[in-house]
C-alpha cells in the first residue's frame, strides 16, 4: 500500500531534521551543551586556553576535544561571531510534543507563543526570560521563526539546553490546541485597551498562553483572532514600545506574580 503524501513529507522533515548539524560557540553556551546529556555532541573545537576553562565540562561531555590555533579557528562560523575559543558542533534538541510538554496537569504553567519572531538574538534573550520565570516552553513556528542557532544559543546564555523551544507547523492551529489543553491565550498589542497586569489578575491560576508578535508587523490577523483577549503593556513615558524580547520579559514576570499569589 503506498503511503499518503503527508506521510512521507513528514519523513522527509524528520531526516532532514536529523542530518542538520549546528554550531554552537562561546564558554558559555559550550559548557552547558557539554554537560546537556540530551544534546547529542559531534565535534569539540577549542583553544587551549578555553580547554582549561571547559576542562570540568569537557570531562562531562566525554568528547575530544580538537585544540585550534586562536589566530586560525578552524570552525564554519561567521567571521562576527564571539567564540572565545570554543565551538561544538550539535545536532538540534528534540523536546517532544506540544502536547506533552504543555500539559497543565495540576499546574498553571504558562507559554510564550512567537508569531514571525525571526531575529535569534531575541529569541535567545526571551528563552533565557522563560527559563527565569519558569515557563512551560517557548513556542515558534517551523517557517519563519529564529531556529538553533550558534547566535541564539550565545544570547540565550545556556537556556537553549534547558528552556524547552518548539517550532510547529501553523502558530494559530497550536494557539487552538492549547485552548483545548485548558489554557487562556493573551496576544500582546500595543493598541489593545486592557492592561496587562489586570488581564493577569483576573486569570489568576488559569494557564496562560502569551502570543508575541514580531517588532513592527506585530501579531498577524489569524493569530490576533485566535487570541482570546488582546492586552497592552501601560508606559508612564511618551515613547511606549519595548522591543519584543523586553515585552516578553516584562509579562512573564506580570504573569508570574499572578500565578505566585505575591
Amino acid at each position: 500500500m503506498k503511503k499518503p503524501t503527508w506521510v512521507i513529507d513528514k519523513e522527509r522533515a524528520r531526516r532532514a531534521a536529523a542530518a542538520q548539524t549546528i554550531w554552537l560557540f562561546g564558554l558559555h553556551a559550550v559548557r552547558d551543551a557539554l554537560e546537556n546529556p540530551a544534546r547529542e555532541r559531534l565535534r569539540l573545537v577549542v583553544t587551549r586556553n578555553a580547554a582549561d576553562k571547559l576542562a570540568d565540562a569537557i570531562a562531562i561531555g566525554g568528547l575530544e576535544p580538537e585544540i585550534a590555533d586562536p589566530r586560525k579557528f578552524p570552525v564554519p562560523l561567521d567571521p562576527g561571531s564571539v567564540h572565545q575559543g570554543a565551538a561544538l558542533e550539535v545536532r538540534p534538541l528534540d523536546w517532544g510534543s506540544l502536547e506533552d510538554l504543555c500539559a497543565p496537569g495540576s499546574a498553571s504553567p504558562r507559554v510564550v507563543l512567537l508569531d514571525r519572531v525571526t531575529d535569534p538574538h531575541n529569541v535567545g534573550a526571551i528563552l533565557r526570560s522563560a527559563e527565569v520565570f519558569g515557563a512551560r516552553a517557548v513556542i515558534g513556528t517551523l517557517r519563519h521563526s529564529a531556529p538553533e542557532t550558534g547566535a541564539l544559543a550565545k544570547t540565550a546564555s545556556g537556556a537553549l539546553e534547558r528552556q524547552p523551544y518548539l517550532r510547529v507547523r501553523n502558530l494559530a492551529d497550536s494557539m487552538v490546541q492549547l485552548r483545548e489543553m485548558g489554557y487562556l491565550l493573551i496576544g500582546l498589542d500595543g493598541e489593545a485597551e486592557t492592561d496587562l497586569v489586570k488581564a493577569a489578575e483576573e486569570a489568576r491560576n488559569i494557564p496562560l498562553g502569551l502570543v508575541m508578535g514580531a517588532e513592527g508587523p506585530g501579531l498577524r490577523e489569524r493569530t490576533r483572532n485566535t487570541c482570546d483577549k488582546l492586552v497592552k503593556i501601560d508606559a508612564s513615558g511618551a515613547f511606549g514600545s519595548l522591543n519584543v524580547s523586553n515585552a516578553a520579559a516584562v509579562a512573564l514576570y506580570a504573569t508570574q506574580v499572578r500565578a505566585t499569589g505575591e
